[in-house]
């Protein structure tokens, strides 16, 4: 049988079929290991064409630790294991936060966790767990790792030189999970032509928009959170809604724009909100970023407690983003990769009841003077405005 895709097993598999395609799955790993052995395992999936969960299956019971389903319950410990370095990342952004879980509420299948540590999380897509530890002795990691349904990574807890490991080993014990099987099976993805039926609607607006009524309900926002919801109304993605709403809301800048800003927030001190997701985790780092270093594609924050890194030549695509709300308007920077998938937000800091920083305005003003794209096609240009001067 193949090993060469991610679905190489499914659940019509034969038990024969699925343990042949994880023997050979661990020896072929291994191999790749011997070439290279800094291989990181992400790197080592693409390669085989599978997915980081099922490679780390093959090594249940030789540092990996299979953990059960009660994920909301095991977070609500995470807290417990002191200081820890909270991993969320997609293809183009890796975000590293360092602190301790606090504040976690669960209202449902969402989690928000807003201390230090800043989270949303969707427990819905939290499919598979695993302790995991890498290295030995002195260099060893342990980690905490979830995954989707496809095997593909939502969020990593790695314990650090303050960790209470004492408690990270006892929460590992009380969520081992009771079967500790080398193998998992995964869900498929869409059918070819489902799926690009949906990547086609990230990039492409319904042929029926209203986009009058699109200008009359984005301009009554109360609330940032509300938008999601409007969108959905007129079954709109973000980029189409985008090139639709006009530049008065909306403006493309340059994928130069988002060096930019970084490098412009570090130098004025400027406090800011940073935000990646990952299909189940949105985390969220606030405050000032510093130490700002390229290295190869990657442009990185490399801060103490916050490490950035973003590799740049993802970027496909940095929108200005304005949003009414009962504050004031609320203005974002948003990156996307060429598949129309949202990679980043940064914002400036800010709190409910608090109007925009000023500063941030102020920022956003010179790399709107120095990056805009020409203007949306889909309303008049003289809608534009400054967002110092935002509705």
């Amino acid at each position: 049988m193949t090993t060469a895709t991610i679905n190489s097993v499914s659940a019509s598999s034969t038990a024969a079929d699925i343990v042949q395609f994880f023997s050979d799955l661990a020896r072929r790993w291994q191999a790749l290991r011997d070439e290279n052995e800094k291989l990181r395992i992400r790197n080592a999936a693409e390669q085989l064409g599978v997915s980081e969960a099922e490679l780390l299956a093959t090594r249940v019971g030789n540092g990996v630790t299979r953990l059960n389903s009660d994920f909301k319950k095991l977070f609500t410990e995470v807290e417990s294991l002191g200081s820890v370095m909270a991993l969320t990342r997609n293809d183009a952004m890796v975000h590293e936060k360092t602190g301790q879980y606090k504040d976690l509420s669960i209202h449902g299948n969402m989690g928000l966790a807003l201390g230090v540590i800043d989270l949303r999380i969707f427990f819905s897509r939290f499919v598979y767990g695993f302790a995991v530890q890498e290295g030995a002795g002195n260099s060893m990691r342990e980690s905490l790792q979830f995954f989707n349904a496809q095997g593909e990574a939502v969020h990593k807890i790695y314990a650090n030189t303050h960790t209470d490991m004492q408690a990270f080993r006892a929460l590992v014990e009380r969520y081992r999970a009771a079967e500790q099987s080398a193998f998992i099976v995964l869900e498929r993805n869409l059918p070819e032509g489902d799926q690009a039926e949906k990547d086609n609607a990230l990039l492409q607006a319904p042929a029926q928009l209203n986009v009058q009524q699109l200008r009359k309900d984005w301009s009554e926002l109360k609330d940032v959170h509300h938008f999601q919801a409007m969108l959905k109304k007129h079954q709109l993605e973000r980029i189409p809604a985008y090139r639709a709403i006009g530049a008065d809301y909306a403006q493309q800048l340059d994928k130069q724009a988002f060096e930019d800003a970084l490098l412009q927030a570090a130098a004025s001190e400027l406090p800011i909100m940073v935000f990646v997701g990952s299909e189940g985790m949105v985390q969220i780092h606030t405050g000032p970023v510093k130490t700002l270093l390229r290295t190869g594609p990657w442009f990185n924050v490399l801060d103490p407690d916050f490490n950035l890194h973003a590799n740049t030549q993802l970027l496909d695509q940095v929108w200005l983003v304005r949003k009414p709300t009962t504050d004031g308007v609320v203005s974002a920077l948003e990156m996307f990769d060429a598949e129309g998938k949202q990679v980043a937000l940064l914002f400036g800091e800010r709190k409910p009841g608090k109007p925009e920083l000023e500063g941030w305005r102020e920022l956003l003003n010179k790399l709107l003077a120095k990056h805009a794209l020409a203007v949306n096609s889909a309303v008049d240009a003289d809608a534009v405005q400054s967002v110092a001067g935002g509705e």
